[in-house]
């Protein structure tokens, strides 16, 4: 079976490059010619475990291709996947104007039936939109006689552990309302879905639905398990115990409540808000995503609020070392990362960043280039020198022991903003150091009964 692929970036080669591995004939067509030709000699545009060695063999074995050339692309396969970008518009809405892009050149090239497959995350009714301008695209050409097919199948990847996910998919969702289409989709998909059914199919809308719905619910629980963090810090209430106590619920378990900054990425922030642009353009009021929109981006502000309180309101002149740029680890992303609001942040208020992250080092350098207020270090133990006090944004594993001691000393002041809650703050104080972690209350963690509690409940019960 033939593929074809248009749009390379983090969804469109980790895809390909699984399907080639399986041993299809996996066609990637993107305009960026410089792209393709790195692509080719197998030099990958993103950091993603796993997918330079995947490219590089199946490239070698020449089952996965590479172009610029849209019409061969579209001759090659009957199959033609759209996983093109669908980047914010100005209103948070998603900005379809690539796919539709794609849906027209498929249209003015395609001399064979075509089943057409959107990979990308897209609002409800955005097969409607592409069937629409492959239509009007073959009525240009008066070619009305070619048939054609629009299905939905979203993509469930995690950065960081992307290949593993695509190989061994959790379920494929396949959005259709026709049978042959469907039988189609479920043979290609047949290699990943032999230990048990992980295909899922239902009409498009309901599939389109299914991804934002999907990173809506992901995001809220982080958003949950946010603004329960900042009560615990008020109450005097350790958020890490009550994490492990709400997790042993199975109804609720442990995946994403751990708290922190914040979430970032290329999913759940724009998805989130594509949702809330999508239900309020069809008069609904969303103000559940509403609300996790807006403790997100509180939370990213958390850590610079717990630093100015420590510092007496002022940080101008003061250095701090900084330990992880992208939004979470085994990624080298940056978008929407909580470490670029700490970091903008600090500068506005006059201090210094000296950061380390293990894959973001060059995309930081993309966004923000030469600063004399930013210090980018080639180990975590370097951003340590001259620093005032040390800020943990991205749980890297690498970040989880360190030297305490080495910490204490090279620090101008032994304080740590743990926005990860990597660290344990008995122990840390054990060894002299202070953290100040989300949602567990310092100097709250040795106190029990009533000592722990705040002045206005020692009131109520009367100590």
């Amino acid at each position: 079976m033939r593929i074809t692929f248009f749009g390379i970036g983090y969804v469109g080669l980790v895809q390909a490059a699984v399907l080639a591995e399986a041993g299809y004939q996996v066609m990637c067509v993107d305009i960026d010619a410089q792209k393709i030709e790195d692509l080719k000699v197998g030099k990958i545009p993103i950091y993603e475990p796993g997918l330079e060695g995947l490219v590089r063999d199946n490239v070698a074995s020449g089952h996965l291709l590479f172009t610029t050339d849209a019409e061969e692309g579209v001759r090659f396969s009957p199959l033609q996947f759209i996983a093109v970008g669908t980047p914010p518009d100005e209103d948070g809405s998603a900005d379809l104007r690539h796919v539709l892009t794609v849906a027209g050149t498929i249209a003015l090239y395609m001399e064979q039936p075509k089943t057409i497959v959107i990979k990308s995350t897209v609002p409800v009714g955005t097969a409607d939109k592409v069937r629409a301008a492959v239509k009007e695209g073959l009525k240009k050409r008066d070619r009305l006689d070619l048939v054609f097919d629009v299905a939905s199948n979203p993509e469930f990847l995690k950065e960081g552990s992307a290949v593993a996910d695509c190989k061994k998919p959790d379920r494929i969702v396949i959005g259709t309302d026709n049978s042959q289409t469907e039988q189609q989709l479920r043979e290609l998909y047949a290699p990943f879905n032999r230990n048990h059914e992980k295909i899922i199919a239902m009409d498009i809308r309901s599939s389109e639905l299914t991804k934002y719905a999907a990173n809506c619910m992901l995001a809220t629980k982080i958003s949950f398990m946010n603004e329960m963090a900042n009560l615990a810090d008020r109450l005097g209430a350790d958020i890490e115990k009550v994490r492990v106590g709400i997790g042993a619920d199975p109804r609720i378990g442990y995946h994403f409540i751990y708290p922190g900054v914040g979430y970032g990425g290329s999913c759940f922030p724009k998805d989130v808000r594509a949702t809330i642009r999508t239900a309020e353009a069809d008069g609904f009021d969303p103000v559940l995503l509403k609300a996790v929109e807006t403790r997100n981006e509180r939370q990213k502000s958390f850590l610079v609020d717990k630093i100015l309180d420590r510092f007496g309101g002022n940080i101008r002149g003061r250095r701090f070392a900084l330990w992880g740029l992208a939004f979470k680890p085994k990624t080298d992303d940056m978008r929407d990362a909580p470490s670029r609001v700490v970091m903008e942040a600090l500068w506005q208020a006059g201090a210094k960043v000296q950061a380390y992250d293990p894959a973001a080092m060059g995309e930081c350098r993309r966004i923000y280039g030469e600063r004399s207020d930013l210090l980018l270090c080639d180990t975590m133990e370097a951003t340590l020198a001259g620093a005032d006090a040390l800020i943990v944004v991205t749980e890297w594993k690498q970040f989880h022991a360190p030297d305490f001691e080495a910490l204490k000393d090279m620090l101008s002041e032994p304080v740590i903003f743990d926005g990860r809650n990597l660290y344990d703050p008995l122990v840390a104080r054990r060894h002299g150091i202070e953290v100040c972690s989300v949602g567990r209350t310092s100097g709250a963690v040795e106190k029990t009964g009533v000592e722990r509690a705040p002045d206005a409940i020692k009131a109520l019960v009367g100590a």
